[in-house]
């Protein structure tokens, strides 16, 4: 039930493709890091599927989640949600204090990333993409500028996981809905 409404809410506001894909990977890799340290999978996923629904409708970008936090609120979304959304941006100065607020923020710009990664490959797929190729490109400061590499690293910190790890992880992730990501080497 909460993904069927938080899929009516994606869809009124997300007109873009890239900004869906962008939410649908972050829903499965929180979904998966769900079942890992045992949270609800649909509150998880809810969170990465919502984190950044209200993107291309703010008036401006500071007011980046907080605008969407407040629809969430008219939608009867749970706080529990609301402030994983809200702490996933670091401009917010909501502290991020449980699992699902830490590991939101970990998988948001890292998933990006690599989904920006593979796009770039010769088969644009996930196949055998690894974390040296991942942290390779972290290193271009050219390549995805507006994806912030401190945030990545940290994100890894602040869940007490290694990076290879946890790239790894959301790479395995990604894969099951690579077709829909448009990274499938088929």
């Amino acid at each position: 039930m909460i993904r069927e409404k938080a899929i009516v809410t994606v869809n009124e506001h997300v007109k873009t493709d890239s900004l869906l894909k962008h939410l649908l990977a972050v829903e499965t890799v929180m979904r998966s890091y769900a079942k890992k340290f045992g949270g609800v999978e649909d509150i998880w996923g809810a969170a990465g599927l919502l984190h950044d629904f209200d993107w291309e409708i703010c008036p401006t970008p500071e007011d980046h989640p907080t605008f969407g936090a407040k629809i969430l609120r008219e939608r009867g979304f749970s706080e529990e949600i609301i402030r994983a959304v809200l702490s996933h941006g670091n401009h917010t100065g909501i502290e991020r204090v449980s699992l699902l607020e830490k590991t939101l923020f970990a998988v948001d710009e890292l998933s990006g990333f690599i989904r920006a990664v593979a796009l770039v490959r010769p088969d644009k797929s996930l196949d055998n993409l690894l974390p040296r190729s991942v942290k390779k490109k972290m290193k271009d400061k050219s390549f995805a500028k507006e994806v912030s590499r401190e945030d990545i690293t940290n994100g890894a910190t602040e869940l007490g996981i290694d990076l290879d790890d946890h790239i790894t992880f959301i790479i395995d992730s990604l894969k099951s809905i690579a077709d829909k990501l448009g990274l499938s080497s088929q």
